[in-house]
């Protein structure tokens, strides 16, 4: 059975969510709850690293949905960074890059966060 699990790294004004392995139907409500629990220590700036993510379905995919309004009203956001080209595929698919920051490094993410600030 393929796997998934997460590290959390909070740093300033952002969160840093590292994925690893399989993100779906079955391992979807343990990412749902990390946002949850992020939403309810008011760390709305949330960089997601998908470098160690191997295989993401439609339920992981609206973990992301689900969240991403929640946090805007907050005057946060949800970057994305270090996605393999086929896992940027099924993001591209389904029109996520014209709803969220996708960038190429974790550093850029960063800087994103840090010009919203000034």
């Amino acid at each position: 059975m393929d796997t998934f699990s997460f590290k959390r790294i909070d740093n300033g004004n952002h969160s840093k969510l590292y994925l690893t392995g399989f993100l779906d139907a079955h391992t979807a409500p343990e990412l749902e709850d990390e946002f949850e629990k992020l939403a309810d220590e008011q760390r709305f700036n949330v960089i997601v690293n998908f470098s160690d993510l191997t295989y993401i379905s439609s339920a992981g995919l609206g973990v992301f949905m689900g969240h991403i309004e929640k946090f805007r009203e907050n005057k946060g956001d949800i970057k994305m960074s270090n996605m393999s080209p086929k896992i940027f595929r099924v993001f591209d698919l389904l029109g996520f890059p014209a709803l969220y920051d996708i960038v190429d490094e974790e550093s850029k993410a960063v800087e994103l966060f840090t010009k919203q600030e000034v």
